[in-house]
């Protein structure tokens, strides 16, 4: 069994600009006030939903519909995955967990003293009930690798066949077990490996869903005649018996192919091009700035929206060069810095503008260039 492969995602800008008009959090359908939400960046198709308003599935870009303030359970099939989670634009596993929910607002500081909402994301990815419960998701991915700008693909064989196993299984599959206790093979597999091994990722007719031989149906088969003219085309030899065997039990999945490296690289990945998304919505009235050393009044630089108000819930600045350009003060409702100049001609400095947009736990960076002429 080959180990996931996760590819690096690209993002070019058009595409992200497109999505980010699809998935717009201000837009409604049908004339009320129904938004389009993402399971995840590249979405998570296959997975049920129920909020107070409907039961739905996943479509096959992983979208869900929601109205504002709902809260939403996602299961696969019969299974529970998450409850009482936020409806948002953008849903992630990240926000599937109370506990880490919580943890999310709380940024962290980079080396220049400004807060980051990545920080905190990468500390979380260490949590062993999100790892556990996004290597179970990258598990019921119809293929074994996720491509280039795929998401998760759980189809509805994989969900009939979940259903079927699951009054079988030993115990009910728990995310909030240890990895080592999760992820168990051997004699007495994990509920979730249990669950995995009875799920059949080829068509219903393929050789890889048919039982295996037992080692009873090889040993009481013909060895395969060394002379090719003595062999029975129709004939399966023992050889044939293993090598078919081998290929059904190679088939078979369990979480040790899906890592905990595999899920946050997953992970990481769909975060930051959510981050990027959301960005790219936003930018400055110029990125560029040229002022006479003269000119020692106060300057503003403001934050806007693409189709919309900027609409913040925090802002903060700074300049990398205060012996030359200080930063005087910033404002969240007005999303706006105020910036003088204090050097002399030839200086400039970048000022770094941080802040989070309403609704959100996301922290976005824009930079404007100030020159002294």
């Amino acid at each position: 069994m080959r180990s996931v492969q996760l590819l690096r995602l690209s993002l070019p800008l058009m595409a992200v600009l497109s999505l980010s008009g699809c998935l717009g959090g201000d837009s409604g359908g049908g004339g009320d006030d129904t938004r389009t939400g993402s399971l995840t960046y590249n979405g998570i198709s296959g997975l049920h939903y129920t909020s107070a308003s409907r039961s739905e599935t996943t479509d096959d870009s992983g979208q869900f519909r929601y109205y504002p303030g709902e809260r939403l359970t996602f299961a696969v099939g019969d299974l529970t995955l998450a409850k009482e989670v936020p409806a948002a634009e953008f849903t992630t596993p990240l926000e599937f967990l109370a506990d880490i929910r919580e943890r999310l607002n709380s940024p962290g500081l980079d080396d220049e003293g400004l807060r980051s909402h990545q920080i905190t994301e990468q500390q979380l990815l260490t949590d062993t009930t999100l790892l556990n419960l996004t290597r179970f998701l990258l598990a019921l991915n119809w293929d074994e690798t996720i491509g280039e700008g795929e998401g998760i693909e759980i189809r509805d064989r994989v969900v009939r066949q979940l259903n079927r196993a699951l009054p079988d299984l030993t115990a009910p599959i728990d995310f909030t077990v240890s990895e080592s206790e999760f992820t168990e093979r051997g004699a007495t597999p994990s509920p979730a490996n249990q669950l995995l091994a009875a799920i059949c990722f080829y068509p219903a007719d393929d050789e890889h869903c048919q039982a295996p031989p037992t080692q009873a149906e090889i040993d009481n088969a013909m060895p395969r005649p060394e002379d090719e003219d003595l062999r029975d085309p129709d004939q399966e030899y023992q050889e044939d018996l293993k090598s078919r065997r081998d290929r059904i039990l190679e088939s078979v999945r369990s979480l040790e192919d899906f890592d905990a490296e595999a899920a946050q690289d997953y992970l990481t990945r769909e975060l930051d091009a959510i981050t990027t998304v959301i960005g790219n919505r936003y930018y400055l009235g110029r990125e560029t700035a040229n002022h006479p050393a003269s000119e020692t009044d106060i300057k503003e630089a403001g934050i806007r929206r693409i189709n919309g108000e900027p609409d913040l819930a925090a802002i903060e600045a700074m300049s990398t060069r205060d012996q030359d350009v200080v930063v005087h003060s910033f404002s969240w409702q007005s999303a706006t810095v105020d910036y003088f100049i204090a050097g002399d001609s030839g200086g400039e400095s970048e000022i770094i503008i941080n802040f989070r947009p309403a609704n959100s736990y996301r922290w976005i960076r824009k930079s404007l260039r100030v020159i002294i002429d």
